[in-house]
């Protein structure tokens, strides 16, 4: 099976892709309906303009609906499944997880990327650290591609010591979300990369802020590193979230971040907020 994936991280300067986050599972059966309808939507709309989609696995703390059985099983055959990378946690059964990639190469999705989940919230990991399941998929399913991940915002060095480690596994990485308040530590990521000679290919995350609104940006604050004091500043000044959206986009690609995923963008009407987000860059 090729890896479409792998061949643009390798043949283009500059790939953006786009997370996204199944419907939470807490909804009922008829809003849960409406919602991954609205999802689908969205990936088909993105996957048919060229772009690679993610589907999230409980992020920020919120249990979410199994996205590979809903993808299998609505998303049909005009969309090309080798666009679309599922997340998987650690935070389920060892069995569930070796299952999960087992059945995600069987119906024609070559990569995956996996992550340990956040401590804090919901149910404990199988393993301590993503990289032993990505070990116990690699050693059952060897033909999927891996991805894990890296955290600008922790020691640099540390990090990219992680990301060349043999016990890493995996063809490629996503980030934390970062922005144009964060370049001082782009560098220093992007720096230390260098020296240590890592060339896995890197995604970092963009999170596409719709408002400067306290209450949210403090949840948000409890799984990411968020800015909130220069946001608000950016908001009160009267730009808007594509702006300062394509803000980060454009920073981060001249300080060397050359591949960028886009996370938070509406399931409703994506393709147009995405193509004003694109438009500002």
């Amino acid at each position: 099976m090729t890896n479409p994936l792998l061949e643009a991280l390798a043949t283009t300067s500059n790939l953006l892709s786009v997370e996204l986050r199944p419907p939470r599972a807490e909804l009922n059966a008829a809003a849960g309906m409406d919602a991954w309808i609205d999802t689908y939507h969205a990936v088909r709309g993105l996957v048919r303009q060229g772009l690679f989609v993610y589907l999230t696995d409980s992020a920020v703390g919120a249990r979410e609906e199994n996205n590979l059985r809903h993808l299998v099983n609505n998303l049909g055959t005009d969309v090309p499944r080798s666009h679309v990378i599922p997340f998987l946690t650690t935070k389920h059964t060892r069995e569930y997880c070796l299952s999960y990639a087992e059945r995600a190469l069987h119906e024609g999705f070559p990569s995956l990327v996996v992550l340990g989940g956040d401590k804090s919230v919901g149910p404990a990991r199988c393993v301590e650290h993503a990289w032993q399941l990505r070990q116990d998929i690699r050693a059952h399913v060897p033909e999927l591609a891996l991805g894990g991940w890296a955290n600008p915002h922790q020691n640099p060095v540390t990090q990219v010591r992680y990301l060349s480690d043999p016990h890493f596994t995996g063809e490629l990485f996503l980030t934390q979300v970062v922005s144009h308040h964060d370049l001082p530590k782009i560098d220093a990521f992007l720096t230390a990369q260098q020296a240590a000679g890592v060339t896995t290919p890197g995604i970092f995350g963009v999170f596409y802020y719709r408002s400067a609104n306290p209450r949210t940006l403090s949840v948000l604050q409890q799984f990411l590193t968020v800015p909130a004091e220069a946001l608000t500043k950016e908001f009160e000044a009267g730009d808007s979230p594509e702006e300062i959206c394509a803000r980060s986009l454009r920073e981060l690609r001249k300080a060397g971040a050359r591949h960028l995923y886009l996370s938070n963008l509406p399931i409703q009407g994506t393709a147009r907020v995405l193509q004003r987000i694109l438009d500002l860059v």
